[in-house]
C-alpha cells in the first residue's frame, strides 16, 4: 500500500475565481512524486462551469454579472456549480501513481466526523448527508498529473444558487454538457458550530490521519508569481470562458405593433455564426441589414445593442424596430 511521503497544504486567502483556478492549474504541474498537495480555496459569488459546458445554457450570465458575480470555466468536466463565501473548495493534487479517490474522499468524510456529521459518497461524483448533496466532485488528468476537487456547501446562499443556475425555459438547443440538478443542503444545519476556518483545520487534520504524514505549508519558493498571473489572465479571458467551440441555437420571438419578430441565431465559440430574422413587417430593408450586420458579433447583449445602434435608420418606424429588436435580444440573453 502506498504511503504518502509528503503532504503539503495551500490555503488561498484570495477570493478571485480566476486567481484560484490559476493557482490550481499551476500546482497541478508542480506536485512531486510521492506528494499530495491539499489546496483549500474560496470564490466570491461565481458560477463555475465544466470544461465542455455551454455558459449561456448553464448560467444567467447577465443577471450574475449585474449583481457583481463572475463566470469561470474550469479544466475538469462535470456540471455547473455556484460558489460564494459560504462554500469551501478542496483540491487534492497528486501524480498519477499516487491518485486514490477512496483515500482522497476519506479525508472529507473523516473531517466531517469531527462535527459528528455522518456523510457518504454516492457514485463517483457526489457526497451526501441524509440523501442530500453537499459536495459535488470533479476530476482532471493530463499526462502523469491529476487532481480531484469539489465543493463543501457550509452556508451557501441557496436562493442565489437557484437564481443564477436556473436554466431558463427559452428555446435553446446546445451540444454542450448539461448539469444534473439534485437536492442540495448546507452542512450548517447539521453542525451549527461549523465554520470555514474550522473546516479547513479539520481537513488538514484528517489528511494527516489518512495519509499518515504530517503536513507542511507549501514552500513559497515553489510558487512563480509571474506564471500564476499569466494563468490567471488566461482563465479570466473571454476566449476561455465563452470561446469553447460548443455550437448552439437561440430562438427569440415577440409581436409588436409593426409586426412579429422571430430571431434565430447560430452561435459557436462565443460568436454569432449566422442570424435570421423572420418577420411579417412591411419594412424589409432593416431586417436585411440586421442579418448582414450581426454575424461575427460576440454573443453579449451590449455588443448586439451597439451593433444595431450603428445601423442607420431611414424612418421613425425603423428606429422603433431597432429599439424593439434590441430590447428583445437584451431580454433573452
Amino acid at each position: 500500500m502506498f504511503l504518502n511521503r509528503k503532504l503539503s497544504t495551500v490555503i488561498s486567502r484570495d477570493t478571485n475565481p480566476y486567481r484560484n483556478i490559476a493557482m490550481e492549474a499551476y500546482l497541478l504541474f508542480k506536485v512531486q512524486p510521492g506528494e499530495c498537495i491539499l489546496y483549500l480555496w474560496q470564490n466570491r459569488r461565481t458560477v463555475v462551469i465544466g470544461r465542455n459546458q455551454n455558459a449561456w445554457k448553464e448560467c444567467k450570465i447577465r443577471e450574475l454579472e449585474r449583481d457583481g458575480g463572475d463566470v469561470a470555466r474550469r479544466l475538469s468536466g462535470g456540471g455547473a456549480v455556484f460558489h460564494d463565501l459560504g462554500n469551501l473548495n478542496f483540491t487534492f493534487l497528486v501524480r498519477k501513481e499516487d491518485y486514490d479517490i477512496d483515500r482522497q474522499s476519506e479525508v472529507i468524510l473523516r473531517a466531517l466526523l469531527k462535527y459528528h456529521i455522518h456523510a457518504e459518497r454516492t457514485g463517483r461524483n457526489d457526497m451526501v448527508v441524509d440523501g442530500k448533496k453537499f459536495s459535488g466532485n470533479a476530476f482532471y488528468q493530463t499526462g502523469d498529473f491529476c487532481y480531484h476537487h469539489g465543493t463543501l456547501l457550509i452556508d451557501v446562499d441557496r436562493e442565489n444558487m437557484t437564481r443564477y443556475l436556473q436554466v431558463s425555459q427559452e428555446k435553446l438547443k446546445s451540444k454542450g454538457v448539461d448539469s444534473v440538478r439534485s437536492r442540495v443542503t448546507n452542512l450548517l444545519p447539521y453542525a451549527p458550530e461549523i465554520t470555514i476556518a474550522g473546516m479547513q483545520e479539520a481537513l488538514i487534520w484528517a489528511a494527516e490521519q489518512v495519509y499518515e504524514s504530517p503536513s507542511e505549508p507549501l514552500e513559497e519558493s515553489r510558487l512563480d508569481e509571474g506564471e500564476i498571473r499569466r494563468l490567471e489572465q488566461h482563465f479570466a479571458s473571454d476566449e476561455w470562458k465563452y470561446g469553447r467551440k460548443i455550437p448552439f441555437q437561440k430562438r427569440m420571438e415577440k409581436r409588436y405593433p409593426w409586426g412579429e419578430a422571430e430571431v434565430l441565431m447560430e452561435v459557436c465559440a462565443g460568436r454569432i455564426q449566422s442570424i435570421r430574422v423572420y418577420s411579417d413587417a412591411l419594412d424589409v430593408d432593416l431586417i436585411r441589414r440586421l442579418e448582414e450586420k450581426l454575424p461575427g458579433c460576440f454573443y453579449r447583449a451590449e455588443v448586439f445593442a451597439a451593433a444595431i445602434a450603428a445601423i442607420p435608420a431611414e424612418s421613425e418606424l425603423q428606429e422603433q424596430m431597432k429599439r424593439d429588436i434590441t430590447a428583445l435580444i437584451w431580454d433573452f440573453i
